[in-house]
C-alpha cells in the first residue's frame, strides 16, 4: 500500500504524517520547498511562544515524518501514467517515477496567471494548460507551448505526434533544458494574444506576429490544479473539488491544502492533509 503526496508544504507533510501511521509506505515527491519557505515570520501558528519562519517550521515538518519513515524526493512532477496492469497510478518525475496506488496533491494553489494580455481571456478557446488533455483537438494544426523547463520540454513532446508543429516560447527567457529538434524554439518577449473567438496569433514585444491555433501554458512547476486535469479531476473554477474526506471524483485521489480554496492558513491546510491521508489509507484497506 502505497501513497504517492505531491507537494512537501503543510498539507503534504500532514497528510504523510497520517497516511504513514495508518500503516502505508509514503513518498512525498517535490521540487522545493513551496511559498512557504520563503516567509520570514509566522505568528499565529498554534504552539510557538515566538514567530518561527516558514523555512523552519517546514524543517521540523518533514524532520517528523522522516522519524515514522517517510521518504522525500526531490523530483519535479509532469505529470501521470496508468500502469500496464491498470491498477493504481505512475507519478511522471523528471528524475524517476513512482508508483502509487493513491495519490495526494498539495502542490499549492494555482499560480497567478501569465502576464500576457490575451491570455485569460482565450481560456477554453485556444488557451488550455493541459497538452494530455487537448492535443487531440489540435491535430494538424499550430500549437505553440509558453515555458522554458521541464515541465514546458513535457508537453510540447505530448504535443508533437498529434500538432503538425510545435513552437516553444519562452517570453524572454533561455530555455532550461534541451528541447527536441522537431520544437521550434523563439525566445521573444510576449506582448499579446490575438483572435476573434478563438486564438488565431500571439503578438511579440516587437510587434510581429506568430499565427497559432492554441497556445498551451506551461510555465514553471505544474502545480496541483494544472496536475490534476491530467487526471481528470472536476475543477470548481480554479480550486480542486473535493468532498468531506478531500476525495476528488477520481479513485484514489485526493487533494488538500491552498489548492482546494478557501481560507489560505496553514492550520487549515494541515487539516486537509490529516483529512487526506487518513481517507487514503481508510479507502485502500476496503478495496
Amino acid at each position: 500500500m502505497h501513497v504517492v503526496i505531491v507537494g512537501t508544504g503543510p498539507a503534504g507533510v500532514s497528510a504523510a504524517l497520517y497516511a504513514r501511521r495508518g500503516g502505508a509506505d509514503v513518498t512525498v515527491v517535490a521540487k522545493d520547498d513551496g511559498a512557504l519557505s520563503a516567509v520570514d515570520r509566522i505568528e499565529n501558528y498554534y504552539g510557538f511562544e515566538e514567530p518561527i519562519s516558514g523555512a523552519e517550521l517546514l524543517r521540523r515538518g518533514s524532520e517528523g515524518a522522516r522519524r515514522l519513515g517517510v521518504v522525500f524526493e526531490r523530483d519535479e512532477v509532469l505529470g501521470f501514467a496508468l500502469p500496464p496492469e491498470g491498477n493504481g497510478y505512475i507519478v511522471v518525475g523528471r528524475q524517476r517515477s513512482y508508483e502509487a496506488d493513491a495519490l495526494i496533491l498539495a502542490a499549492g494553489a494555482q499560480r497567478a496567471g501569465l502576464p500576457v494580455a490575451g491570455i485569460r481571456a482565450f481560456e477554453g478557446h485556444g488557451v488550455s494548460s493541459c497538452a494530455v488533455c487537448d492535443a487531440f483537438f489540435y491535430r494538424g494544426r499550430h500549437v505553440a507551448v509558453i515555458g522554458a523547463g521541464a515541465y514546458a520540454q513535457h508537453e510540447a513532446q505530448i504535443l508533437l505526434p498529434h500538432a503538425a508543429r510545435v513552437t516553444l516560447l519562452t517570453n524572454g527567457a533561455a530555455p532550461e533544458v534541451p528541447f527536441p529538434p522537431a520544437v521550434s524554439v523563439d525566445t521573444r518577449r510576449l506582448l499579446h494574444v490575438e483572435g476573434e473567438r478563438r486564438v488565431e496569433r500571439i503578438v511579440f514585444a516587437d510587434e510581429t506576429p506568430l499565427d497559432v491555433d492554441g497556445i498551451f501554458l506551461a510555465v514553471g512547476v505544474a502545480g496541483s490544479t494544472a496536475l490534476a486535469k491530467k487526471l481528470g479531476v472536476r475543477l470548481d473554477g480554479s480550486r480542486i473539488a473535493v468532498d468531506a474526506h478531500m476525495a476528488t471524483n477520481v479513485s484514489h485521489v485526493y487533494a488538500a491544502g491552498d489548492c482546494t480554496g478557501g481560507l489560505m492558513q496553514i492550520a487549515k491546510a494541515v487539516y486537509e492533509g490529516a483529512a487526506a491521508g487518513l481517507a487514503a489509507v481508510h479507502h485502500l484497506r476496503r478495496g
